[in-house]
Protein backbone atom coordinates (compact mmCIF):
# COMPACT_ATOMS: atom_id res chain seq x y z
CA UNK A 1 0.00 0.00 0.00
CA UNK A 2 1.24 3.62 -0.70
CA UNK A 3 0.68 6.47 1.51
CA UNK A 4 0.25 9.78 0.32
CA UNK A 5 0.72 12.73 2.64
CA UNK A 6 -0.97 15.62 1.45
CA UNK A 7 0.50 19.01 2.59
CA UNK A 8 -2.47 21.74 3.10
CA UNK A 9 -1.50 25.14 2.61
CA UNK A 10 -0.22 27.28 4.91
CA UNK A 11 -2.29 30.40 6.08
CA UNK A 12 -1.02 33.37 6.89
CA UNK A 13 -1.89 33.23 10.72
CA UNK A 14 -0.05 29.56 10.56
CA UNK A 15 2.94 31.19 9.57
CA UNK A 16 3.19 33.76 12.29
CA UNK A 17 1.99 32.03 14.89
CA UNK A 18 1.55 33.37 18.33
CA UNK A 19 3.62 36.01 17.25
CA UNK A 20 2.01 39.43 18.71
CA UNK A 21 3.65 42.73 19.81
CA UNK A 22 4.64 42.47 23.24
CA UNK A 23 4.75 38.17 22.80
CA UNK A 24 8.51 36.77 24.01
CA UNK A 25 9.39 33.50 21.83
CA UNK A 26 12.48 30.69 22.17
CA UNK A 27 14.01 28.45 19.47
CA UNK A 28 17.39 27.69 18.83
CA UNK A 29 18.51 31.19 17.39
CA UNK A 30 17.65 32.74 20.74
CA UNK A 31 14.85 34.42 22.66
CA UNK A 32 12.81 37.12 20.75
CA UNK A 33 11.06 39.83 22.24
CA UNK A 34 8.30 40.63 19.05
CA UNK A 35 8.51 44.38 18.66
CA UNK A 36 5.65 44.97 15.53
CA UNK A 37 4.17 42.70 13.06
CA UNK A 38 4.12 43.73 9.60
CA UNK A 39 1.16 42.27 7.65
CA UNK A 40 1.45 44.51 4.23
CA UNK A 41 3.10 42.63 1.68
CA UNK A 42 5.04 45.92 -0.04
CA UNK A 43 6.72 46.68 3.34
CA UNK A 44 7.06 43.37 4.41
CA UNK A 45 9.34 42.42 1.34
CA UNK A 46 11.04 45.63 1.90
CA UNK A 47 11.76 44.83 5.42
CA UNK A 48 12.82 41.46 4.20
CA UNK A 49 14.71 42.20 1.01
CA UNK A 50 12.82 39.75 -0.90
CA UNK A 51 10.94 40.28 -3.91
CA UNK A 52 7.68 39.34 -2.18
CA UNK A 53 6.98 38.44 1.83
CA UNK A 54 3.39 38.09 3.05
CA UNK A 55 4.67 39.47 6.39
CA UNK A 56 7.63 40.20 8.92
CA UNK A 57 8.10 40.74 12.08
CA UNK A 58 10.40 42.59 14.11
CA UNK A 59 12.71 41.37 16.68
CA UNK A 60 15.24 42.06 19.03
CA UNK A 61 17.01 38.90 20.55
CA UNK A 62 16.84 39.32 24.81
CA UNK A 63 19.76 37.25 25.43
CA UNK A 64 22.01 39.87 23.56
CA UNK A 65 22.71 42.68 25.31
CA UNK A 66 23.31 44.48 21.97
CA UNK A 67 19.84 43.48 20.82
CA UNK A 68 19.63 45.46 17.72
CA UNK A 69 16.02 45.05 16.26
CA UNK A 70 15.58 42.90 13.15
CA UNK A 71 13.11 41.51 10.88
CA UNK A 72 12.42 38.25 10.26
CA UNK A 73 9.92 36.08 8.02
CA UNK A 74 10.82 32.89 8.96
CA UNK A 75 7.27 30.74 9.42
CA UNK A 76 6.45 29.08 13.07
CA UNK A 77 7.73 25.63 13.67
CA UNK A 78 7.28 23.10 16.24
CA UNK A 79 10.88 23.93 17.47
CA UNK A 80 9.57 27.40 18.35
CA UNK A 81 7.76 27.99 21.38
CA UNK A 82 5.89 31.10 23.06
CA UNK A 83 7.59 32.07 26.80
CA UNK A 84 5.17 35.51 26.85
CA UNK A 85 1.82 36.12 24.92
CA UNK A 86 1.47 39.13 23.19
CA UNK A 87 -1.41 41.65 22.39
CA UNK A 88 -4.61 39.56 21.56
CA UNK A 89 -5.32 41.84 18.45
CA UNK A 90 -4.54 40.84 15.24
CA UNK A 91 -3.50 44.24 13.96
CA UNK A 92 -0.73 45.31 11.44
CA UNK A 93 1.74 47.02 13.17
CA UNK A 94 2.45 49.56 10.58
Amino acid sequence: MIHTVITLPRTTADEIGPRRPGAIYQNVDGRFEVLALITDPREAAQLLRRDSARWAVIVRDTLRPDGIPFAVGSAWTTSDYLVREGASAYAPAA
